[in-house]
């Protein structure tokens, strides 16, 4: 909940925020009515307002009641996508509804932001103030009025605000010019509504009206479109409102043009305040989107899952072996491999956590175990989904016997550690699944393969597993060979069939990480004094390996600690269900927001938990 003045000209947290977006890029509504992130055409297209990252630089698009007597809520109008920002002041109730039409997914696509403005109760007067900042602030831009609006013209960007912002032109002085922005009041009566739409536009564009039964219509139709996508589901269990939620976020963090998936919207949304763990997410990383298309499965969503199947046998069709191997770890939603990385030169970051990174050059490191995720995820969708083709098999093939000649290297892990090359466990055990897999599919629908090496390297990794990545000392399984370090990564091993769920060696190390990494239900992906990771500062925990562990606890049988883990994690989504990628020391939200992989992991933790609680 926000509360006038108590946020004005500081930064809201990172939690205190909902997102619309249009399956091409999104926006992020603060519960103060304030857009303070937003990049236009596309995810990873440089931000319009990003005042997120930089309060005084970024830009914004704030819309809210005038005055300071208002406090406010925010709910999802119900199976949908669609934002509303409730406000209560003293002379009456009002609320913005934020969202953004899904166009057809043929022709051009407009691109358009609206929001409609209604009052419910009383009489108010509303703020509007719109401040781009283009290229992430380093384009200038034009403003130039027109009769039925007003048009924000850059060198690469053009966006005309169109709608009630025309009634407010010559009114006694109601839309003002301020520094390279607008503001304006407008005014309205319980049962009055008045939309504003930003839309992507020609530079040459002249506004036009932009009737009111227009928006409205936009309106109905987004609504309607949501909730026939969420229809699809086949989902009954306990925890419907949180399981559709998550599916509804990981819906919008899908580019529709390519049906790649994003990790998160944003960049550089800090790990720890004031720290240098500020990462750019706004790519399609093969583990991430291969992990969350076996979420999308699970609860039937199969147009899902063969869009992003097309996507990953477009990356496998190329045979440029880097260092990285075959594929790299990440790609742009497009599907390029370039992600050079710079730091914006001025923007402070959020709450001073610089740097502020564009691009990522972790795109260059070597992490084994995305082989694994790429193929269980192909082998899922073969099983649940439909089969595969001809090509893609052919292309998986090429890349597991290259992994069978390959597995065996130190490389960079998940977690993309910047402090040097390990045998990590989790590698190892992902190249097991991959080539496990690959044989499941060979066996399943009679495929081709060199089926005899395939079955030797998958046993000559197991006994490796079984051999190095075993401490002894401290009867676990460790993050990588000759350690005594635990890693929450290891928690799949029964999740992926590697490991019986109550084999007494994965008991004693799932007491060992309940005992070191976990702090009421949260679980930290490592500890960062035992296993420095080339970065300074220190982290959250994570919540994707929270739900990682209601998952493990389920499989060997602890299911009330189980439940009671996920009952508790689930009081760390904020106040609309959704999830950043860390939780801090007091409960706050870290790191970027939402995560794809935290809302896949709690579909997964969900699913797994109703089916054994029967």
């Amino acid at each position: 909940m926000a509360v006038a003045g108590e946020h004005e000209g500081q930064y809201l947290p990172i939690a205190e925020h909902g997102l619309v977006g249009d399956l091409h890029t999104v926006a992020l509504v603060g519960t103060n009515g304030t857009i303070d992130w937003y990049c236009c055409p596309a995810f990873d297209a440089p931000s319009v307002f990003g005042a997120i990252l930089d309060k005084d630089r970024g830009g914004h698009y704030a819309l809210r009641p005038t005055g300071d007597e208002w406090t406010s809520r925010q709910l999802y109008f119900p199976d949908t996508n669609v934002l509303i920002t409730r406000f209560f002041t003293p002379d009456g109730v009002g609320e913005v509804q934020d969202f953004m039409p899904i166009e057809a997914q043929h022709g051009m696509h407009r691109h358009r932001l609206i929001r409609r403005v209604v009052v419910v109760r009383g009489a108010m007067e509303f703020l509007i103030e719109v401040q781009p900042r283009f290229d992430y602030a380093r384009e200038e831009h034009e403003v130039e009025m027109h009769p039925h609006g007003v048009l924000f013209r850059s060198p690469s960007l053009s966006l005309a605000l169109e709608g009630a912002i025309a009634r407010t032109m010559g009114h006694a002085g109601r839309l003002r010019r301020v520094g390279d922005g607008v503001t304006a009041t407008v005014s309205l009566e319980a049962g009055d509504a008045a939309s504003f739409v930003l839309e992507r536009v020609p530079p040459d564009h002249i506004c036009r009206p932009y009737p009111e039964r227009d928006t409205g219509a936009a309106f109905e139709a987004t609504v309607a479109y949501w909730r026939r996508w969420l229809e699809r589901s086949r989902y009954r269990g306990r925890w419907r409102e949180m399981v559709h939620r998550s599916a509804l976020t990981l819906k919008l963090l899908t580019y529709a043009p390519t049906g790649a998936l994003v990790a998160a919207p944003t960049t550089s949304l800090p790990e720890q305040l004031g720290g240098e763990r500020n990462w750019d997410y706004r790519y399609t990383w093969i583990r991430d989107a291969a992990f969350s298309l076996y979420g999308l499965l699970r609860l039937g969503f199969t147009e899902e899952a063969a869009a992003f199947m097309t996507w990953l046998t477009d990356r496998t069709r190329d045979w440029n072996v880097g260092v990285a191997g075959p594929l790299q770890i990440m790609y742009g939603i497009d599907g390029r491999a370039e992600l050079p990385e710079e730091e914006h030169p001025f923007w402070s970051g959020y709450r001073d956590s610089a740097p502020v990174r564009i691009g990522n050059a972790a795109a260059d490191q070597r992490q084994l175990d995305i082989y694994g995720e790429l193929i269980d995820s192909v082998y899922l969708y073969n099983k649940y989904g439909a089969p595969i083709f001809h090509e893609t098999w052919g292309n998986l093939r090429r890349i597991v016997d290259w992994l069978c000649e390959n597995w065996d290297q130190p490389d960079e892990g998940i977690w993309e550690v910047r402090g040097g090359q390990k045998d990590f466990t989790y590698s190892r055990l992902m190249s097991w699944v991959a080539i496990e897999r690959a044989v499941r599919i060979n066996r399943a629908r009679g495929l081709p393969g060199d089926i005899v090496k395939w079955l030797a390297e998958r046993d000559r990794i197991y006994n490796q597993i079984m051999n190095r990545g075993w401490s002894p000392e401290r009867n676990a399984f460790v993050q990588h060979y000759g350690s005594d370090v635990l890693d929450a990564s290891i928690l799949l091993m029964p999740l992926v069939l590697f490991i019986a769920p109550r084999d007494p060696r994965w008991l004693s190390t799932l007491d060992a990480i309940g005992d070191e990494l976990v702090s009421d239900s949260l679980v930290y992906r490592y500890n960062i004094e035992a296993s420095p990771d080339g970065l300074r500062g220190e982290e959250g925990t994570f919540s994707m390996c929270s739900f990682w562990y209601v998952e493990a606890l389920t499989r060997a049988g602890r299911v009330d600690e189980a439940r009671l883990a996920f009952e508790k994690m689930l009081t760390y989504a904020n106040h609309l269900g959704l999830y950043a990628e860390e939780i801090g020391p007091t409960g706050e939200q870290l790191g970027n927001f939402p995560q794809a992989f935290t809302h896949l992991a709690l579909i997964s933790a969900a699913y797994n938990l109703d089916r054994h609680l029967g």
